[in-house]
């Protein structure tokens, strides 16, 4: 249930309803239409955490920006996998 909230040049992740069995030791499968700057899902992923340490976490995108896959790599600790349908070149000005 994340969306992003944008006021002017401010962006911010908001996160909607959520529920969750214990994911301890679960593969989860994590997909967003668009991973962009990869806030919203890492966002995501923290609250669920609450919810138990997964084995692995698929993230899965039809489109995706590398800004974004590095983010999420560089931020992730958990053992994770991004599928992706396709690589946007870069985001563009408005993320």
């Amino acid at each position: 249930g994340a969306y992003r909230e944008e006021k002017g040049d401010e962006i911010s992740i908001n996160l909607g309803y959520h529920a969750s069995p214990d994911l301890t030791g679960k593969e989860i499968i994590i997909a967003d239409p668009m991973l962009a700057t990869g806030k919203s899902i890492i966002k995501s992923i923290n609250t669920l955490l609450n919810h138990g340490l997964p084995k692995f976490i698929h993230i899965a995108s039809a489109f995706g920006a590398p800004e974004g896959v590095e983010y999420i790599t560089n931020t992730l600790k958990t053992p994770h996998k991004i599928w992706l349908g396709a690589l946007d070149e870069r985001l563009n000005s408005q993320s």
